[in-house]
Order: C-alpha cells, then sequence, then structure tokens
C-alpha cells in the first residue's frame, strides 16, 4: 500500500473484521490514527487494555446517529463500514431493526463522509445480498445499492464494496458452535448435512478489502473466489480434529436460510472482470435516459451461470480439516498453540 501517515476510521470496529485490520496495521505507518467507532463500550475497553497503542482512538457511537458518525469523521481519511446487523434468525425478527442499521446507517457513514471528503470508503456486505431471501440479506442489498447510488455523486470520495461469503470461526458462525458442542459432549446440531457455504478466513476476508482499497473504482464491488463445502462435511471434519465421537443432530433449516449461498448473480457475472482470486464488478452507471442506450447482446444471460458455493470449488473433508488449522482458534484448541485470538 501506498500510504502513509493516514487516518483509518472503522466502524464496528471491535468486531472479528476490525480486530484483524489491527493485527495488519497497528505495528506499520500506513495509518497514524486508527478511530473504532462502535456502541460497545466493554468490547472498546477490553480492546484498549489489550492492544495499549497510543495509534487507536476509541468513538462510542451507533451509525443509526448521524451526528456521532460525523463526530467520528472529522480528518478521517480512509473507511472501513464492517458495522452491520448479520445474525439472520434476530434479523428476520426485527427486520427494521436491520434496515436502521445495515442501510440507513451506511447512508449515514457514507455522507458524513462525503461532508468530510473522505478519500475512500469500503463498504463490506455479504453473499447473502446476492438473490436474497431473508432480511439481512435484503438489507445488505439495499445497502450495497445505496453505496452505488451514492459513488455516483461522490466526486472526492470514492465509495466502493466488498462481498464475501461466512468468515469460518467469526463471532456467531457455526465453527464455534460446533467446538463448544464438541467439548461439551452435546450432539453437533446440523440444520442440514447438504448446506454448502463458502469458506473463507479473515485474513482472506482483509485481503479483499485492501484489494478493494487499492484498486476501486467508484461502485465497484470485489468478491473474491473462495471454495466451499457441506455442514456435514465440516462437523465431521472437527469431530476427525478433535478425537471426538459426538453424535450429529439434525434440526432443519433455521429461519431464512438457503441451501447454498451465492456470491455473483448471473447478471453480475456477465459484466464481471477476471482478476484473478477475485472479480471486479463494475457499476451501472447509465442514468435513468434509458432510450439512448442499446444493448448489442453479445452474450446470452441463459448461458451465464451464477457464482455460488454449490459450483465453485468443493472441499471434502480433509480439505476442510487442513483449512481449520490454518484457524487460531483450532490451532489452539487442538494443537494447544497460544496464538492470537480475535476477541470480536
Amino acid at each position: 500500500m501506498q500510504i502513509k501517515n493516514k487516518t483509518l476510521l472503522i466502524t464496528g470496529g471491535t468486531g472479528s473484521f476490525g480486530n484483524a485490520v489491527l493485527q495488519r496495521f497497528l505495528h506499520t505507518d500506513h495509518f497514524s490514527e486508527i478511530r473504532i467507532f462502535s456502541r460497545d463500550e466493554k468490547k472498546q475497553d477490553d480492546m484498549r487494555n489489550l492492544l495499549q497503542s497510543d495509534k487507536l482512538k476509541f468513538y462510542i457511537g451507533d451509525v443509526r446517529d448521524y451526528a456521532s458518525v460525523e463526530r467520528a469523521m472529522r480528518g478521517v481519511d480512509y473507511v472501513f463500514h464492517a458495522a452491520a446487523l448479520k445474525q439472520v434468525p434476530s434479523c428476520e425478527f426485527f427486520p427494521m431493526e436491520a434496515t436502521k442499521t445495515n442501510v440507513i446507517g451506511t447512508q449515514n457513514v457514507i455522507d458524513a463522509a462525503v461532508v468530510h471528503k473522505v478519500k475512500k470508503v469500503i463498504c463490506l456486505s455479504t453473499d447473502k445480498a446476492a438473490y436474497p431471501i431473508n432480511a439481512m440479506g435484503i438489507s445488505k442489498a439495499l445497502m450495497e445499492k445505496v453505496a452505488i447510488a451514492a459513488s455516483r455523486n461522490a466526486d472526492e470520495t470514492t465509495v466502493c464494496l466488498t462481498r464475501y461469503g461466512n468468515v469460518m470461526a467469526s463471532r456467531g458462525s457455526v465453527i464455534p458452535l460446533f467446538v463448544n458442542q464438541i467439548k461439551a459432549g452435546k450432539d453437533l446440531t446440523i440444520t442440514d448435512p447438504n448446506m454448502t457455504r463458502f469458506l473463507m478466513s479473515l485474513e482472506e476476508a482483509v485481503e479483499l478489502v485492501l484489494f478493494a482499497f487499492e484498486h476501486g473504482n467508484p461502485g465497484d464491488l470485489f468478491v473474491n473466489k473462495a471454495p466451499a463445502g457441506t455442514i456435514g462435511d465440516l462437523a465431521v471434519a472437527l469431530k476427525e480434529l478433535f478425537k471426538a465421537d459426538n453424535l450429529v443432530k439434525i434440526i432443519g433449516t433455521r429461519h431464512g436460510e438457503k441451501l447454498y449461498e451465492t456470491l455473483c448473480t448471473r447478471e453480475e457475472m456477465i459484466k464481471a472482470e477476471d482478476m484473478g482470486e477475485f472479480y471486479r464488478i463494475p457499476a451501472d452507471n447509465r442514468d435513468l435516459n434509458y432510450a439512448q442506450y442499446f444493448s448489442e447482446g453479445e452474450q446470452d444471460i441463459s448461458l451465464i451461470e451464477d457464482y455460488h458455493s454449490h459450483n465453485t470449488t468443493q472441499q471434502d473433508v480433509e480439505g476442510m480439516k487442513k483449512l481449520l488449522l490454518k484457524l487460531p482458534l483450532i490451532r489452539k484448541e487442538v494443537l494447544g498453540e497460544d496464538v492470537a485470538q480475535y476477541p470480536g
């Protein structure tokens, strides 16, 4: 990265992603100040005591409240917008809360960034925003639309996005649940053993955001090419790593869950640019005067396939074990290593 001594703001900065970003940048000279913006004072205090860095500045606030966002945005050069409500069942029962945080909160962040002439805002989205069927995905899909619409008019601020799948071992995900169930001798509760999910580490999520940071044009959406696997094989892989004999209990699909997740829709794949490990999906920058545009019809949309967790590279049990052994949580629990943990 060709930047030095800049100020970075991370919304939702006490979460898993924020902690991973700090592991990457806290001891470099890219940023002379890193601001952590969130509403949880305990997590901020835990982070402050754990890291004890003069480079870190903490701001209590909520992305739903423009005034608190605006105060934190003063003097900022770059923003990683990670604040979100992201638990699928919770958002199903409280869809307006998801809307307030994920949609209105994102608009507040972008508006404040534009006012203070922030150079670039990276908004973090999810695979559940592609063909959304649940409130969390729908709110994130609308968040993407808000960001892309804002990017068309933000002359001095570049707004772009990343979209990625489930981050392995992040807070509230299935891997910590399975680990706790194994250690407690309980049945492993599986919704559907044939359900597939993308397999992505926290470090890979950070790499995707940094790629967007360096290469993003206004309205660009970046997606990383990730392998996937079934929930059933994931449970088997964890049981083998822990040498456990816990029974598996099928509990059925939860509110709003899909059999597989889509990272790029076929409509997006038509215009996606293959950048090696990533896809870049440029914004549709036509205006409302559609009559002046026409299509050459070079590609038949019916021949294009979505990029989803059923048709990407599939990991078997052995492949999953190799991926799992890269995770700090698993290395600590299985190998007894004293490795860095992300408290988010």
